[in-house]
């Protein structure tokens, strides 16, 4: 079991298994020992343990399949990280699944991040951007056969179209005959999977007589694409000086990690003092759902007549509840005039007109900004390899910052504490450096 776990760790870090966890969601799972065909299989090399799938076959009935005693699944699938490390560019190729599953770090941790994109830059620095290919197969499948049981057949076809599997498509073809499940619709998805490859278009057309488009993992964003994204952003948000001053602070941090040969910092940054500054005031509300493509969307998605009603909770009118949280309440399609009309204000936003940003809400977020920035100013002062993990940490502490209203104080609150821990650690390092000297 140890060396499952390690492996299950190894491989999903941000959502660990313990032995208690594995014994009662895996080996107490009435499925678990459903045949001898179900349970965990191991892949070892010099004796020691490089892999592992779990496999099963269902004693409990699916609300929507039934039971399906024909049907096994492998419902788990990890390999050692170590393994990518005999990926070669050139060599490998990777026939890439574009679904990504959240798992249950997602409810325990509300910092939690799919981790889709990192996989796949990691994937890409292994095998090179050509060596990679990907589309949303649980979706194509689950759409165009009904089942996403059918995923694997499809990726191979995908992967068999792009030349990357060395045998003849009437072999394969054959193997599916031979194996005797479910044989016509496999074979489908094995030519489903060879249109995605070939024919992309083909699949769209497809997908959206069904009234669906296709999800497909987009390639990591670069620094470049980051700021430069964000920089229009926060002109429409207030004006070009407002996203001016963003981006002059961001390449003067770029500008500070260079010297480390590093970019992680300044992206942390980037997507951070962005957060802080686009912060959603009463006129970038009112932006937002006065936007004309907004709008265009809405009246895309509904036929006939329909009103749209508005659940606001402004900080000047709203009650609060006897914890003296604001309450929403509803507004009507009335209020579509009042939000261009304040969409048009914002210039007015942090000067002494701005009604809404005497409350104490706004005044935090627009001090926020100035402490963050002063932050990273001092990180940026003694930045080092030694202390550059201590500088990220700190630099990513707005992705705490979520929500609104009482909800976003509460977070703010937390942030703090690990923010103020973070700085004084940062200052200390140098110092007990000194010391040890």
């Amino acid at each position: 079991m140890k060396n499952v776990l390690a492996i299950w760790n190894g491989a999903l870090k941000r959502d660990p298994m313990t032995e208690g966890r594995f014994v009662a969601g895996i080996l107490a799972d009435p499925d678990y020992w459903a045949g001898e065909d179900s349970g965990f299989f191991v892949a070892a090399k010099d004796g020691r343990p490089v892999g592992f799938l779990r496999a099963i076959i269902r004693r409990l009935p699916n609300d929507r399949m039934g039971l399906e005693p024909e049907v096994g699944w492998i419902p788990i699938v990890a390999v050692n990280p170590e393994t990518v490390s005999r990926m070669r560019e050139g060599r490998t190729h990777v026939a890439l699944n574009a679904y990504a599953t959240p798992t249950a770090a997602f409810v325990k941790n509300s910092a939690w991040q799919n981790p889709a994109e990192r996989c796949l830059a990691d994937v890409q620095r292994a095998v090179g951007e050509a060596g990679v290919a990907s589309f949303d197969a649980n979706l194509v499948a689950g759409k165009l056969m009904g089942d996403t049981i059918y995923v694997n057949p499809m990726l191979l076809g995908y992967a068999w179209q792009k030349g990357w599997v060395p045998l003849e498509r009437a072999s394969l073809l054959r193997a599916i005959e031979l194996n005797n499940v479910q044989v016509e619709n496999n074979k489908a998805a094995f030519e489903w999977g060879r249109q995605a490859a070939h024919a992309p278009e083909r699949v769209k057309t497809a997908l959206a007589s069904l009234g669906e488009q296709p999800i497909v993992l987009k390639p990591r964003e670069t620094l470049e694409s980051i700021v430069a994204r964000r920089v229009e952003f926060l002109t429409g948000y207030q004006n070009a000086a407002y996203a001016t001053t963003y981006k002059a602070f961001v390449e003067q941090v770029r500008q500070a990690e260079s010297a480390l040969g590093k970019t992680s910092l300044t992206d942390a940054v980037a997507r951070g003092l962005f957060k802080l500054m686009a912060y959603k005031d009463e006129y970038e509300v009112a932006r937002l759902h006065s936007d004309p493509q907004f709008l265009a969307r809405i009246e895309g998605m509904f036929e006939g007549d329909f009103k749209l009603n508005y659940h606001l909770a402004p900080p000047l009118l709203a009650k609060r509840n006897e914890k003296g949280e604001l309450i929403k309440q509803k507004f009507g399609p009335g209020m579509l005039r009042n939000f261009r009309i304040l969409a048009r204000l914002k210039g007015l936003r942090g000067t002494a007109l701005d009604v809404f940003g005497r409350t104490e809400e706004r005044r935090t977020e627009r001090a926020l900004i100035g402490e963050y920035r002063a932050s990273i100013e001092q990180v940026l002062q003694s930045l080092s390899a030694d202390n550059h993990a201590t500088a990220l940490e700190i630099a990513r502490i707005p992705e705490q910052i979520k929500g609104y209203g009482h909800v976003k104080e509460r977070n703010l609150k937390a942030a703090r504490e690990r923010w103020d821990a973070l700085m004084a650690q940062y200052r200390e390092a140098p110092q007990a450096r000194r010391a040890a000297a």
